[in-house]
């Protein structure tokens, strides 16, 4: 490659990616009721096709809609949004009870929600046992394997269908309101978890706790079940928003 040919691509654009100019164009929306195809274009710097192309595409989605020449802020936006603030409340009102959970029994104490068949980690406190542990804040494992996983599904309406096996294990939980993850999701670790929910409430969740650790110390852990039971009541109490403090 010759010297000018390599000035010439040293100084050539990086090319903006589609996430990129997609974000740009939501980052326009801060401040503004509603944005033109015009002012977008002026507020991104972004090519009028282009940006047609994406404000379309996101009004498709419902990340925006389209009030004949105006774009506004979707009815998605505002879901997502309130989906962090929900999460952040939970969160919120869990850290307490986890770090308690773990300083009393040792073990590693999760806070998780229900995604389809998957749950998300939202918080996780624990020592060095709990990097031998899959789970991560932000990570997801297959519901029907976890403690968290089982509890949520037993307080949440089924997509589809679920072994009988399962069926008969989540009427259990909803029945005695705590679930086991019996070396399920590793070998060598139990876990015992509670859903977040109101007594004799049939609605879904809010979300779900447990406690990890080996399988020795999780059986010896006295009085564990009525423990993360209590601490699920509490976070009930102080995040549910239609439940009296």
């Amino acid at each position: 490659m010759s010297i000018a040919v390599r000035e010439h691509a040293a100084a050539a654009p990086t090319p903006v990616s589609m996430i990129d100019r997609v974000v740009r164009i939501l980052d326009a929306f801060e401040g503004a009721d509603g944005l033109t195809l015009a002012q977008v274009v002026r507020r991104t710097g972004l090519p009028r096709s282009s940006a047609h192309r994406i404000l379309e595409h996101l009004a498709e989605v419902r990340y925006l809609r389209r009030d004949e020449h105006t774009y506004r802020l979707g009815m998605r936006i505002m879901e997502l949004g309130a989906l962090v603030i929900h999460q952040d409340r939970v969160r919120e009102a869990a850290a307490p009870h986890l770090h308690q959970l773990h300083q009393v029994t040792g073990l590693v104490a999760h806070l998780a929600v229900l995604d389809d068949t998957q749950v998300v980690y939202l918080d996780k406190v624990g020592n060095r046992f709990g990097t031998l542990l899959p789970s991560r804040v932000g990570g997801r494992l297959p519901a029907a394997r976890t403690g968290v996983g089982k509890a949520l599904l037993a307080h949440t309406p089924h997509p589809g269908p679920l072994p009988e096996a399962l069926l008969a294990e989540l009427a259990h939980i909803r029945e005695r309101g705590i679930a086991h993850d019996r070396e399920e999701a590793v070998r060598g670790v139990a876990c015992v978890a509670a859903p977040i929910v109101g007594a004799g409430d049939s609605g879904p969740a809010l979300a779900a706790i447990s406690v990890c650790g080996p399988v020795g110390q999780v059986r010896r852990a006295p009085g564990l079940a009525s423990m993360i039971r209590q601490a699920a009541a509490r976070i009930w109490r102080t995040a549910a928003p239609s439940v009296p403090a």
